[in-house]
């Protein structure tokens, strides 16, 4: 009989040459299981995906209650469909009141292709700024503002009039003049290896684009819904963005993105052309129902008042001195090493101890932490020590 692994090597596109393999037969809390009976701490968060965990039995009910409804009607925006229209309420409650408008897309990359476009025309410009090292999605568009050369050689010719500013690098917002529509970045570099900026950069950023009319749009798709220890991460810098765009965590582990802004901003697409920027699956009713229910756990729950300590704790385990720098805001982390071959064998280390950490696309030499909101003082404790022991072992 042929094993869902080789079905899976077999039958399904590979994203890498050497792809992890684990299977996963079900999953609950921050953990993840296999079909043997093998258990792994979840501290990765399916990529900041699983901010209250696995299958949180309010967002599971959620699910159930929506299934007994309907699942797909129509396109997106001709409907109404409660689940869509309560989550947007709801959404918009614990954003500034500035931003009015909420397009539910099925991505981070979906979100950010949407953002280009009402930028560009609602500016009337053609140039959008992204950041060195930046990460924004696959799709063409999100591609062309990736801060790394070699992703985007192969896939040339990407979008005209894309230019690049340095994170965190006053000087560079220079770059920004009246005839850019927006810049477009992250508000912590994710795949840079968790660069925090300034908060003198983003307030000089912020002061720039409103100086020359550009849109400022953050990409919180990976540190949104409380992953920093605040809902967005913008509030830490005490500024708005003029458009705000999330995924990932939104949805509760359901595909969901979305793309927030004025509402002037947004109702360009409604016309000239008409449907101007359409999506058959995007704000999925059972997606958006489970995202419903992943923000009132966050917020029930008070899960944003314990990730400052849980981030200190991480911290304070963590310190050794082959560990070169950890970085990081909240519960989005890294543990900067030597080398790639350190990171590796302790990734590899920490899953055959029932641990799964990761790396980043820019960054191969930092280990990737990004646990559940939901993690306690003793799983990190126990999380720790595997880790702890890979690094004493490998590097």
């Amino acid at each position: 009989m042929i094993s869902n692994r080789e079905l899976f090597l077999q039958n399904t596109a590979q994203t890498s040459n050497s792809p992890r393999l684990v299977e996963v037969e079900r999953a609950e809390g921050i953990y993840l299981y296999g079909p043997q009976g093998e258990r792994y701490m979840d501290l990765v968060s399916g990529f900041n995906v699983s901010n209250i965990g696995h299958r949180h039995p309010k967002v599971l009910a959620a699910i159930q209650d929506q299934l007994n409804k309907y699942l797909h009607v129509t396109v997106y925006g001709e409907f109404v469909q409660a689940p869509q229209v309560l989550f947007a309420t709801e959404l918009l409650q614990v954003l500034p009141a500035s931003f009015a408008s909420v397009y539910f897309t099925n991505s981070g990359a979906e979100a950010v292709e949407g953002s280009m476009k009402i930028a560009k025309k609602f500016t009337g410009r053609q140039q959008i700024l992204a950041a060195e090292q930046a990460y924004h999605g696959s799709t063409q568009g999100a591609l062309s503002l990736i801060g790394n050369d070699a992703y985007r050689q192969a896939y040339a010719p990407l979008l005209p009039e894309i230019d690049f500013i340095r994170f965190n690098d006053s000087g560079s917002l220079e770059k920004i003049t009246t005839e850019t529509a927006a810049v477009i970045i992250e508000t912590v570099q994710g795949e840079a290896g968790v660069r925090v900026p300034d908060k003198s950069f983003m307030q000089a950023l912020r002061t720039k684009c409103d100086e020359t009319g550009a849109l400022l749009i953050f990409d919180e798709i990976q540190t949104g819904f409380g992953r920093t220890g605040k809902m967005f991460a913008f509030e830490h810098f005490d500024i708005e963005p003029d458009i705000l765009m999330l995924a990932k965590g939104i949805g509760g582990g359901m595909p969901l993105g979305a793309f927030v802004a004025r509402k002037d901003i947004m109702d360009v697409i409604k016309d000239n052309p008409m449907l101007g920027h359409i999506t058959t699956f995007g704000g999925h009713p059972v997606s958006c129902a489970a995202a419903r229910a992943s923000l009132q756990v966050i917020q029930e729950e008070g899960l944003l008042d314990t990730v400052s300590s849980k981030a200190t704790l991480f911290r304070e385990l963590l310190q050794t001195p082959k560990v070169k720098e950890i970085r990081g805001l909240g519960l989005m982390m890294c543990l900067q090493l030597q080398t790639f071959d350190q990171v590796y064998a302790v990734s590899n280390y920490c899953a055959s101890q029932g641990l799964m950490i990761d790396w980043y696309l820019h960054c191969e030499t930092a280990l990737r932490l990004a646990p559940p909101l939901t993690i306690t003082a003793e799983e990190i404790e126990e999380a720790c020590k595997i880790i702890r022991a890979g690094i004493e072992k490998f590097c």
